[in-house]
């Protein structure tokens, strides 16, 4: 008696025609786990585990996309090495294989950075929140490198008018940029550039001779969140790789009940 598995006819539904006449931007999945190789300057390249999403578009004459093939697709950049712009080539892979007109895909993922500590040189990892998002149409790539800084500001009114200090608190630096496929921004020198504009950074490991050089150091430079974004803009205004920016800075206030918060976005030339 033969199998009823092997004499069933899977219909692919999918494919059948949708009579609504409705283009879909974007469908896909998201919130996929995956690892990734990323290559790193002038060092070994890291293993990130990455929260995926990935899209194309539908064409209206199509009642649905082909999900396992954005995990095939997966599957297979998962053992590349990724330098950002690399993910081009991923992008190419879903327009082929789901016929589509244009296509999306981001990784979330946490990069890990050695940091020594400023006075007793102590070194340990510190993690921060990066991205590398790319889209695909019949006209243009893009490239977006995402970033999210923790620093330490403190406040120059606060210093201005306090007898005896200061009140400084953990900031988030959030920074997007894009640049041409054919040049190349290290995430190491970026957050370099980034952690620069504050008061002072932000380490993992202090010891008390450090977290002396840390509060003096942001005591002797105090900032608003304001200007922590001005200092952000005119680097990223002297870049001639960065034709675009987003970047923004929340102050986590220690003495208020909310985050005092600047926003800029630029497209140049």
């Amino acid at each position: 008696m033969k199998s009823k598995i092997r004499d069933l006819h899977l219909r692919d539904v999918q494919n059948l025609v949708d009579n609504r006449g409705i283009d879909i931007q974007k469908v896909g999945i998201k919130n996929v786990d995956v690892p990734l190789i990323i290559q790193r300057k002038g060092q070994e390249n890291q293993i990130v585990y990455a929260t995926a999403q990935i899209c194309a578009s539908l064409a209206m004459n199509y009642k649905g996309t082909h999900m396992s093939r954005f995990m095939e697709i997966l599957n297979e950049w998962r053992e590349k090495e990724l330098l950002g712009v690399d993910i081009k080539g991923c992008l190419e892979a879903i327009q082929k294989k789901l016929g589509a007109k244009a296509a999306q895909v981001k990784f979330s993922f946490k990069y890990f950075i050695e940091k020594e500590a400023p006075v007793s040189k102590q070194k340990s990892l510190m993690a921060y929140d990066c991205s590398f998002e790319g889209s695909l149409d019949e006209d243009s790539y893009k490239f977006f490198l995402g970033v999210k800084v923790p620093v330490t500001t403190l406040c120059p009114c606060s210093k201005e008018i306090s007898d005896y200090s200061a009140h400084n608190q953990r900031a988030l630096i959030k920074v997007v940029i894009s640049y041409e496929e054919n040049e190349h921004i290290w995430l190491e020198d970026l957050i370099s550039e980034i952690e620069e504009t504050a008061s002072c950074k932000v380490y993992p490991l202090l010891k008390r001779e450090d977290e002396k050089y840390v509060t003096e150091h942001a005591y002797d430079n105090p900032k608003f969140v304001e200007d922590v974004l001005r200092d952000i803009v005119i680097k990223f205004r002297k870049n001639p790789k960065i034709k675009f920016f987003e970047a923004e800075v929340e102050s986590l206030e220690s003495i208020h009940n909310h985050s005092a918060w600047a926003y800029q976005l630029e497209t140049k030339g």
